[in-house]
């Protein structure tokens, strides 16, 4: 069996893509070694591959209607502990999700400054559409009134 499994498996598995890197699902091992291979870039490009797994966006999606202790967000999914307990921490270094300490239970709910800083970097690339579709409005509006003479 060669490093990504059998092929068997390869065949029968889905798979990510992260950008021209391909994460198979099976190999969780995988996937966060990717991350940490991008952890020197902006943050936005975390929270993007860190946004990328189902499973953490599905996480994501939960936090965002109230915080959960770590064993509570466990229940939502077929998963191990551990295993999402990995996902969590992918998402914390992210900064997607913060974590506080109750007595014996760990709370997760969204970061703020994290989805913050998306919006700012959507925000930049946001600004690039309105040119282009108004320069796309008046050529079509130039070329009705060609059309119509």
């Amino acid at each position: 069996m060669g490093a990504l499994g059998s092929a068997r498996h390869l065949q029968s598995q889905p798979a990510e893509l992260f950008g021209r890197h391909t994460c198979i699902l099976y190999q969780p091992n995988f996937s966060i070694d990717l991350f940490k291979r991008l952890s020197n870039n902006n943050g936005f490009v975390l929270a993007f591959a860190a946004l990328a797994d189902p499973t953490r966006r599905q996480i994501v999606e939960i936090l965002a209607q109230r915080e959960l202790a770590a064993g509570e967000i466990v229940e939502h999914f077929d998963f191990s502990p551990p295993a999402i307990s990995q996902h969590l921490k992918v998402l914390r270094e992210a900064k997607l999700v913060s974590v506080r300490i109750d007595a014996q239970r760990r709370i997760y709910g969204i970061d703020p400054a994290g989805f913050a800083e998306l919006d700012r970097w959507l925000a930049q690339v946001k600004r690039f559409w309105p040119p282009k579709l108004d320069a796309l409005d008046h050529e079509l509006r130039r070329e009705l009134r060609r059309r119509k003479k």
